[in-house]
């Protein structure tokens, strides 16, 4: 039978397959002009990766017993875009591509 705690496990193992930089990559990589040009904008003007990309720091700096319902929600969200994402890689060099900073956005930089 699995309960809460083993999902949240199986949540954040998955979550830090998914997000390889660190808080503190992740947090100096949000404050460039290439992570806040690239993403979808719902009308602000802060895209919807950039916005989950500082709630990702937050969780990763967050201890596990800590973690909220909405936290590994947001973390499951995470995953599934990490996934769907890497899986539309461009041929080519990705080092410079819009392809590359969305998923850093997103906590997942494809060149480490």
């Amino acid at each position: 039978m699995s309960d809460k705690h083993d999902d949240a496990d199986d949540i954040r193992h998955d979550f830090d397959d998914a997000v390889n930089m660190t808080p503190s990559e992740l947090s100096d990589w949000l404050d460039t002009d290439e992570s806040k040009a690239v993403g979808q904008k719902n009308g602000g003007s802060e895209s919807t990766g950039h916005r989950s990309g500082r709630r990702i720091v937050e969780l990763l700096r967050t201890k596990k017993d800590d973690l909220s319902d909405s936290d590994l929600s947001h973390m499951k969200k995470v995953v599934g875009y990490v996934s769907r994402h890497r899986a539309q890689r461009p041929s080519g060099d990705i080092s410079e591509t819009d392809w590359r900073y969305s998923l850093m956005n997103w906590g997942h930089d494809p060149l480490k």
